[in-house]
Order: structure tokens, then sequence, then C-alpha cells
């Protein structure tokens, strides 16, 4: 028997019937594309972004039958690929031909994607050109795809593929410290965020929402013997706060800004987490009591199995009466010392370097170091940093899980490096492994790429910013998105701790927080670090780390 196609389920430029059959439409325009298309075809990406156009010719299967599903993807870097080593040139060229389209672009990427849980399934290269959502059609980003193809192919490159998505940049945005030391206490994910380590959340006293993440220490070089916190500027100087000019802080006869440790939300999350800590203790406390009690009612035997029982659950249960008492303890104390305003107030800032009070860090602080640890076993962990062949035992190992879980950060990752890594990952391929510490996301594990992308922002009176950044995509599709808003001026590293680069923001299908980050922004440190040296720190040096 012969059906025809269904009113509405099968009206889709896609496919096209054939008897009982749906066949691609290879008569339909290369731009036209069906809905379903458009909104499943970044399946598994952490914004799933909207399909606006792919110039690719390999056809689009749509889910059929009882058992279909979405096929579901993630992003791969790019690094053993001619288009890396021409970028420099023909990057500013795809820019200019998107700018005389006037197509509102916001993100330039070349990335590649594969198949989730299919090895060897990773595709071609993709030139992926985020627009302002609504703002481009089909046919004339077909046109647009054209132009960008004609200018790789004056470089010899006829093997990338054009795809347009919508896409919109996002940025990111008291007491003593405790020392370092102290994360190796019961307690020390707690300690973390109120510790002189790097990610410390921040916030600006005028803006105290607005919250971001401690970068890099360096100290001002010379005879001083000041400490500065590098972080993104838009952390502490929100574009939409005030002109986007050049601050001067004190010194310069300009106004002294405040910086918070620990802005409103952060602090609020940090004390309901020990809260739901101190709960989830005190129910084990109690089952432990339980258990000792049924246990001590119990006839002894011969191999004495239940005494040694009722000692190993009674350490237990000390152990856990005394991080409650340690916990409560802390609680009480952070209360009391970081809940008013004006006690968080420990930094003041200049530009976006924030010289910290001397006298708050004291003997705690003992430079560049991460608390990596996080709920990932460290054999997991490393697993993750260095994915190479761990069976090759002639390779160079580029992550040791450290003691304590502090990394500690020296040196930078050279721009060559960034594009050229040494490393393989678990496929065979270069690979280039970063961590980072946010105030949103926390740890977070991600794969750099050796393209820098481009992004553009927009201002309210038509405007707009252009810059070149190092791309970060997350590690895997189930993976954690590798940052968040909040995130912004955190200091992301290899697993050597060579620092990388200054986070900055990232790309989303929108800007609604509930949208995840598909690809992370950072300014690359090797070009950053001579600017600030530029820019009134000629002897600036990276504290080095005394956790090493």
């Amino acid at each position: 028997m012969t059906f025809g196609p269904p009113d509405f389920e099968f009206r889709d430029p896609d496919f096209i019937f054939d008897d009982d059959h749906l066949i691609p439409n290879t008569s339909s325009p290369p731009y036209i594309m069906s809905k379903r298309q458009a909104h499943s075809y970044y399946a598994g990406l952490p914004s799933r972004p909207k399909l606006v156009y792919r110039s690719g010719a390999v056809p689009w299967k749509r889910p059929m039958g009882p058992e279909a599903y979405t096929v579901r993807k993630e992003l791969k870097p790019v690094f053993d690929h001619k288009i890396v080593a021409v970028w420099k040139v023909a990057g500013p060229k795809i820019i200019a031909c998107l700018d005389e389209a006037r197509v509102l672009w916001t993100s330039v990427d070349v990335v590649r994607f594969a198949i989730v849980n299919e090895r060897e399934s990773t595709g071609p290269v993709i030139l992926w050109i985020g627009v302002t959502p609504a703002s481009l059609s089909g046919e004339d980003a077909h046109a647009v795809a054209l132009s960008c193809l004609d200018v790789l192919k004056t470089y010899n490159i006829t093997d990338v593929d054009v795809e347009f998505r919508e896409s919109v940049y996002r940025r990111s945005a008291g007491p003593s410290l405790l020392g370092a030391d102290s994360i190796l206490s019961r307690i020390a994910p707690f300690r973390v965020p109120v510790s002189p380590l790097v990610g410390l959340s921040i916030a600006a006293g005028v803006t105290p929402h607005t919250e971001g993440t401690g970068g890099i220490y360096f100290s001002e070089g010379g005879d001083s013997d000041k400490v500065f916190l590098l972080t993104a500027r838009h952390v502490v100087l929100p574009p939409n706060g005030g002109a986007n000019i050049n601050y001067s802080g004190p010194g310069t006869n300009g106004p002294r800004q405040m910086i918070l440790l620990l802005g409103p939300k952060a602090f609020d999350t940090f004390i309901k987490s020990m809260k739901a800590e101190i709960a989830r203790d005190t129910f084990m406390a109690e089952h432990y009591r339980g258990q000792l009690k049924r246990l001590e009612e119990e006839p002894c035997d011969e191999d004495d199995m239940v005494e040694k029982r009722i000692k190993e659950i009674q350490r237990s249960l000390n152990s856990t009466t005394e991080r409650i008492e340690e916990l409560k303890t802390f609680h009480d104390e952070v209360k009391k010392d970081w809940t008013r305003i004006g006690q968080s107030r420990v930094l003041t800032e200049d530009y976006a370097i924030i010289e910290l009070d001397r006298a708050k860090l004291g003997d705690a602080f003992k430079g560049n170091a991460i608390s990596i640890e996080t709920k990932l076993r460290p054999g997991e962990l490393s697993m993750k940093m260095d994915p190479g062949d761990w069976r090759d035992k002639s390779r160079t190992r580029t992550f040791e899980y450290p003691f304590g879980g502090l990394l500690g950060l020296q040196g930078f990752i050279s721009e060559d490096e960034m594009h050229n890594p040494s490393a393989l990952d678990e496929e065979g391929v270069p690979s280039l492994m970063v961590i980072k510490r946010g105030n949103a996301t926390g740890v977070t594990v991600g794969r750099a790429t050796g393209v820098f992308s481009y992004i553009r922002e927009y201002g309210i009176n038509g405007t707009h910013q252009t810059s070149m950044e190092w791309a970060i995509l997350p590690y895997d599709e189930k993976s954690e998105e590798f940052s968040a808003p909040g995130d912004s001026g955190a200091v992301i590293v290899d697993g050597r701790g060579r620092i990388g680069g200054l986070l900055t923001g990232g790309t989303s299908s929108n800007k609604t927080e509930s949208s995840g980050i598909d690809i992370t922004y950072a300014t690359p440190f090797f070009w950053l670090w001579p600017r600030i040296q530029a820019n009134g720190f000629p002897n600036a040096n990276i504290i080095p780390s005394g956790h090493n």
C-alpha cells in the first residue's frame, strides 16, 4: 500500500516521499532547511544553538522509526590542519567578508565535531560563525559562506566547511585570609573560598551582584612589597556601569574602587553549602550511634569481629562529630566576620589590577596555586588532564596530581605551544588539556584549540568591539560546561601549572544564565603580560608558588 505525505508531520524541505519512504530532498536549495534540523543539528552542545546554514554536502539524517533518537555531537579542537598556519592572515580576510556583507556576527571559531560515543567519527574542520539571533537568512548565509570558502581557497584549503549558528557572546562577570595549608584539614573544601589561592570569588563594591573570579597574583617588583591580583576588567568595572575608558586608581588621582571578596550570591551559596554539610554529617553521626547500639547488644564471638566492627564505627563516629564541631565553629566565624560588606572589603582596585591588603594576606599567602580538588577522584582527574596512552612508559607525562590538591603555577604557555602542542590525546591526535578554578563552576577541565577565535560585542548605540581570543572547548559532551557567568577573570592553566590565559567570557545560544556556554574565551597570557608590564608595572613578576 502506498501512503501520501501526512498533512503536517512530514512537510519537511529536507525530505520528499518516494512511495512509502522518505529520501533526502536534493532538489531543494542548499540554504533551505527544516525547523527540525535547525533546532536539533547541534544537540549535545551545552546551549544547543540554532543552525542557520551549513555548506557541507553530507545530507542531514532525520531520526526515524520507533527507536529514533537525536544524534548528539561534541566539539573537538583543531591542531593538525594547515588552517592553523595561515589563520593570522586568513582570519582578518574572513572577518572582512562578513563585514562587507553586513553580517551581525558575534564569533568566528575553527572547530571540528564528533558524534558522541562513536570513535573515529570526528568530522571535517568547520569555520563556525555565530550570528545575532534572527539576523541572517539561510540564503544570505549561503552567499557569505561561498565568499569565505573563496578566501580559504587562496591558501589551497579546500577541505573546510562553513556553518552559521545563532549565538551571542557573554561576559562571564574583612578578616585575614586562611592559610592555604588549612586545606589539608577535614573541612578543606569550605576553607578554599577564603584562602589566598588562585580562583577567589570577587565583586566590585558598587556592583556587588556582578561577581567574577580573581586570576593570578603578581608583585610590583623593585623595592615595593605590594601584591596585586589580576582579573577581567568587566568584573570590577562592568561595561554598563559607565564609559569604556581607561581607569586609574589611587596614586594617579583616580577614585578608589572597593572590591569585595565573596559577593552576595557567592557568600549565600557558601553559607548554604556549610549548613547542608552539617546536616549530612549529623545524619551520619546518628546512623553510627544506631549501629553501635545494635552491635553492643550482640554476643561476643571467638574472632572478635563484633569488637573490631565496634571500634571501626566508633572511629567513624568520632571523626564525624569532630568534623561537625569544626564546621559549626567555622560557620559561626564566617557569619560573624564576613557578613557585612564593610568587613568584606579587603581589596582596592587599579584598572582590572587589584592591590591587595598585605595585612589581610599575612603569612597565609604562599604564591600562585590552584586548589584542584573536585568531586572527581585524583585518578579520574589525572586521566582527563593527561588522556594519552598511560601504558607507554616512554612518553612525557603532562600532569601529575599534586600533593594536597594544590597545583602550583609557574611560567606561561607559549604561542607556539598553543598552536602546536606536543602532547597527544586518547585518540593519538595533538592535544592541549587545561584546567581552571572559577567562582561559578569551580574546577573544570577543557580542551584548548589551536586556532584563535574572533569575537564581537555590540554596544547599545550601534558601535562594536572586536577582539581575538584563545578558545577552550568542553572536555566532552558528558562533562560539565567549562565556564559560566561568574567565572570571568579566572586563570586557565595546563597540567604543568603554566599560565595560558585570563577567562573573559563565552558564546551561548542566548544571554540567559540557564543557557550553557559552548565555547569559553580567554585572553592569551603570552600577549597580556607584556602589556601589563608596559602599562605601569615594568618590574612586575608572577609570584612563584610555594606549593610545587
